[in-house]
């Protein structure tokens, strides 16, 4: 599956996400990520996601496609971090 994160975590939290994603999707821009994952990857990653964050005050967003081939992808101004032939 393909699978997109975006979050809005408070400064301690959003760091300790920013690491724990970079390890298993690529980093898109600031608190965004992508990549393509296994329902297991997937599981692995909400977990991790969970122990991470502040149900209060914290927001995670996903969404994910059964694959990449059912996204578009669009970019306006600067490419944050260039993924090159990923997406």
């Amino acid at each position: 599956m393909y699978l997109i994160v975006v979050y809005d975590a408070g400064p301690k939290r959003g760091t300790k996400l920013l690491k724990f994603l970079r390890q298993h999707l690529i980093w898109v821009q600031n608190s965004v990520f992508e990549g393509e994952v296994t329902e297991a990857g997937f599981e692995v990653i909400r977990s991790g996601i969970k122990e991470r964050i502040n149900t209060s005050k914290d927001s995670i967003i996903y969404y994910t496609f059964d694959s990449q081939s059912y996204t578009q992808r669009g970019i306006m101004g600067i490419e944050k971090n260039d993924t090159g032939s990923f997406i």
